[in-house]
């Protein structure tokens, strides 16, 4: 059987994960989810990720890879693909890609650029020199002002990165990558994109939010937060950050449950923007059309 990987992109609540599952089942194919949150342990009532029996139904990959605690980069999630697509050729399984952070699957389709060879003495000395963060950045805002423009001064991943491909390769990171071009990791792939009207997207949005409530929203935030504190980069997720100041006193329960409607809508509508733009050669088409149309090009 010659391997076959698809990729399912669209607005968030806009029914991804059960067109995935069924196709998966009909194609004898795995499931590699793009989503930022359900990479997580623990975030499950947030992050709507598909119920732990249809988890069982068909092999998920991308899901409960990490702790909330731990890092997360689109880097790790180039490796981790790389590893499920080896796995589905060895098993003679199909790919299905699907999920609303399509910014990963566009990482796929351009690649990034190979890192210097970095030794574990670069690595002990980079460590020695973060024991105070404040210089390295300063050591790199001034030799490289170009790559460090959007890097924040508390961005200790970032910064760490930057200073090992200095040690590795004596060039600004800048300099590295113009060097060192990306190449893709998918060269060809037929994506599909859930078109969805507006207004129908909002209301499935509110009865989402409704039944993530129902379904004990409050108490697994309760929970990330004595587990986590809030310093973890998800912690600040749509669904995460409305409970948060809700538990603060600062809003009322049916202004969290509004706000993150609202907030959820206007992420959908970015997550549009950026399949429409971001994508060549996309097949676009309602929902109810799109499964007997993926079958058919199988």
């Amino acid at each position: 059987m010659s391997f076959k990987q698809i990729a399912i992109i669209g607005p968030t609540a806009s029914g991804k994960s059960d067109l995935a599952i069924s196709v998966a089942q009909q194609t004898n194919a795995c499931i590699l989810s793009i989503d930022s949150l359900s990479i997580y342990k623990e975030i499950d009532i947030v992050s709507a990720k598909p119920s732990s029996e249809e988890l069982t139904q068909i092999k998920h990959y991308g899901i409960n890879e990490l702790f909330v605690n731990e890092h997360f980069s689109v880097d790790i999630f180039i490796d981790l693909y790389k590893k499920v697509r080896l796995t589905c050729k060895e098993e003679n399984k199909n790919l299905v890609i699907v999920g609303g952070t399509s910014f990963y699957l566009k990482s796929l389709l351009e690649g990034l650029s190979t890192l210097p060879d970095i030794t574990q003495e670069h690595s002990l000395h980079v460590t020695k020199k973060l024991q105070n963060l404040d210089a390295c950045y300063a050591f790199l805002v001034q030799t490289d002002p170009e790559y460090m423009q959007k890097i924040a001064s508390s961005d200790r991943y970032r910064i760490e990165k930057a200073l090992l491909i200095y040690e590795a390769s004596g060039i600004s990171a800048s300099e590295w990558f113009r060097q060192n071009p990306p190449k893709p990791i998918i060269e060809d792939i037929d994506i599909y994109n859930i078109d969805v009207q507006r207004d129908l997207l909002r209301q499935r949005i509110q009865k989402r939010t409704q039944k993530m409530y129902e379904k004990g929203l409050i108490d697994e935030v309760c929970f990330l937060e004595q587990k986590y504190t809030r310093t973890p980069h998800a912690m600040g997720a749509i669904g995460i950050m409305e409970v948060l100041d809700f538990l603060d006193g600062k809003i009322k329960q049916e202004e969290m449950l509004s706000l993150i409607s609202t907030h959820t809508a206007q992420l959908a509508k970015r997550q549009q923007t950026f399949n429409r733009t971001q994508f060549k050669n996309v097949t676009n088409a309602k929902l109810e059309d799109l499964e007997e149309l993926i079958l058919s090009r199988f």
